[in-house]
């Protein structure tokens, strides 16, 4: 004899089992083990890069890494946050948070604070950190630009809403570059190119972009808006040989660097071994030219497996990309594939000597706090469009 329950009395055992659906079973684990593993390489670089200075002074050796660190947790918080709200409902406030970020880049032009010396107005000084509004900018304006072209409905790109696409990455563009920071008005130019060439803007368009903003420039130079530190840093990646007294400190971080790389050999020097950065010769070495200190102590090896990282990364988002449920999560992939892409080149091009020096980071590597927290606030959008990719 069996005994059955009619539907309505049984017991409610709730869900056992969770949807495939289900966004939390979607995370993309992958990309963010190797995302875990650049800032582990990172950990490590900028100890062995700021530890000598730090000593000299008679400071903890662990500062800056265990700053770096904080950086990180807050970053994962931010991812976190990013990924717990659908990706449809953040294009839905994108408007809010692009105005927050052009008020936050006028009042940082007004209040801001920069390098001792330089008359740059770059961050916000408060208490023991420094905020860069310019690194959000990036992730604002990604969303903004990929939530916008993502409406277009006729398959190409239109030249209406081309030129609207511009003008809203210009704004940001034109701010950033009056504080002046032309290495992160480089990575939103760069942004903007990637998601407009994916979304079917005409070559001849890109190609106007690119005018526009060399003529930006231009016309900045010519007003005598830009920086005299930025003249000296492009004049010394023309003449990297000169002996101009204004641009030797310049070369010789430049030259130093080069040396660094070049004697790290195949397999390095060893950690905590290197002689030029142990020596200090690379002023603060652990932001931007943090891959020298790498080269010096883990040679050509150590270069080729974080060069594999980031491109494992690279390769998780661009199945991410081809996976998004919809033009908005694609547009959102690519855009963080070329940053990410530009970034690396940059920063590795410019300690190399081949790119002159702009101040880019080493993506989640190099030391800072904004730096990081917008590159993993990126990485959260990516898998955001990962997770819930089935429609």
């Amino acid at each position: 004899m069996s005994f059955t329950l009619s539907p309505s009395k049984r017991p409610n055992l709730g869900n056992i089992r969770s949807s495939p659906s289900d966004p939390v079973r979607n995370i993309d684990w992958i990309l963010m083990l190797a995302t875990a593993g650049v800032a582990v390489v990172g950990l490590f670089a900028i100890f062995s890069s700021s530890r000598p200075l730090l000593l000299q002074k008679g400071l903890d050796p662990f500062a800056y890494t265990q700053r770096q660190v904080i950086f990180l947790i807050a970053g994962a918080f931010v991812m976190a946050a990013v990924m717990a709200v659908d990706y449809g409902d953040i294009k839905e406030r994108s408007g809010a948070l692009y105005l927050g970020t052009i008020l936050a880049l006028l009042a940082v032009l007004l209040i801001g604070t920069g390098p001792p010396g330089s008359g740059a107005n770059a961050w916000f000084d408060i208490g023991p950190i420094l905020v860069q509004p310019s690194e959000f900018a990036k992730v604002t304006v990604l969303v903004l630009v990929a939530g916008y072209l993502a409406e277009e409905r006729s398959g190409d790109l239109s030249y209406h809403r081309f030129v609207t696409g511009l003008l809203l990455v210009g704004v940001p563009v034109g701010l950033v570059l009056l504080q002046p920071d032309f290495g992160t008005a480089s990575v939103l130019i760069a942004l903007a190119m990637g998601i407009l060439l994916v979304a079917g803007a005409n070559v001849r368009y890109i190609f106007f972009m690119s005018v526009l903003a060399s003529a930006t420039v231009a016309a900045l130079y010519a007003a005598d808006l830009v920086k005299d530190y930025q003249v000296k840093r492009i004049f010394a990646f023309v003449n990297q040989n000169s002996n101009d007294k204004s641009i030797e400190g310049l070369i010789q971080q430049v030259k130093w660097s080069k040396r660094a790389i070049a004697t790290g050999g195949i397999f390095g020097k060893g950690f905590l071994k290197g002689r030029i950065t142990n020596g200090h010769y690379v002023p603060i070495q652990w932001t931007d030219f943090v891959f020298s200190a790498i080269a010096e102590q883990f040679g050509l090896i150590g270069t080729i497996l974080l060069l594999l990282l980031y491109a494992f990364m690279l390769f998780r988002i661009w199945r991410v990309a081809r996976l998004a449920r919809d033009d908005f999560g694609l547009y959102l992939c690519t855009g963080v594939m070329t940053m990410i892409v530009w970034h690396v080149f940059e920063n590795m091009g410019m300690t190399m000597g081949i790119m002159p020096v702009t101040g880019i980071p080493l993506p989640l590597v190099s030391y800072g706090g904004s730096s990081t927290v917008a590159f993993l606030a990126m990485i959260g959008l990516v898998q955001n469009v990962h997770m819930r990719r089935m429609r």
